[in-house]
C-alpha cells in the first residue's frame, strides 16, 4: 500500500511498487490532465510536482512517492487562477494543447527558482518540455507574463497544494 497526498488530500493505493506514478494518477485515481507522451521522461507531457519540484511521472515509480506531496495540473489551482494558468490563457499559448499541462507544471516550478527569469533561464529549464506545435515563443512570453502577475498579485506558487 502506497500512501501520499495528491492535490491536498490523502490517498492510498494498492498497486505494484513499480507502477509509474502517471498510470496511478490517470488510471487508478481518474485524473487525466497529466498526459502520456514518450514514456521515457524526455518530453515533459507527464510533468507533475512531487514535493514542489517538477517530476516526470512516467518514469517515477509509485514507491518513490511514499508520503510525498504530489500536485497535478488539476491541483495547481482548481479555479485556474495560478499566474501561469492566467498567462497561458491571456497569451493563447496552446495550439493542439496536448503538452500544455506538463508545460504549465514545469513553468510553475521554474518560477519558484527564477521569479524574474531571463530567456536563457527559461530555455534551460523548459528545454526538456517538448511542444509538437512549436509554440515556444508564446510559452516564453507567457512565463514572463506569469512572473509579472506573480509579482503583482502574490506568489508564483500560490495555489500549489504541494507547498502545504
Amino acid at each position: 500500500m502506497i500512501t501520499f497526498r495528491l492535490n491536498g488530500r490523502d490517498v492510498s493505493l494498492d498497486v505494484p511498487e513499480d507502477t509509474p506514478l502517471l498510470w496511478a494518477i490517470r488510471d487508478d485515481l481518474g485524473l487525466t490532465g497529466t498526459k502520456f507522451g514518450c514514456g521515457v521522461g524526455q518530453c515533459g507531457a507527464c510533468t507533475v510536482h512531487v514535493g514542489g519540484r517538477a517530476t516526470r511521472s512516467c518514469i517515477t515509480p509509485i514507491s518513490a512517492i511514499q508520503g510525498a506531496d504530489v500536485t497535478t495540473i488539476e491541483g495547481l489551482d482548481p479555479q485556474g487562477s495560478h499566474p501561469v494558468q492566467q498567462a497561458w490563457r491571456e497569451i493563447q499559448v496552446p495550439q493542439c494543447g496536448y503538452c500544455q499541462s506538463g508545460q504549465i507544471m514545469q513553468a510553475a516550478s521554474l518560477l519558484k527558482d527564477y521569479p524574474s527569469p531571463t530567456d536563457e533561464e527559461i530555455d534551460g529549464v523548459m528545454g526538456g518540455s517538448l511542444c509538437r506545435c512549436m509554440t515556444y515563443i508564446r510559452i516564453r512570453k507567457a512565463i514572463k507574463q506569469a512572473a509579472e502577475l506573480a509579482r503583482n498579485y502574490g506568489s508564483a506558487t500560490e495555489g500549489d497544494s504541494s507547498n502545504g
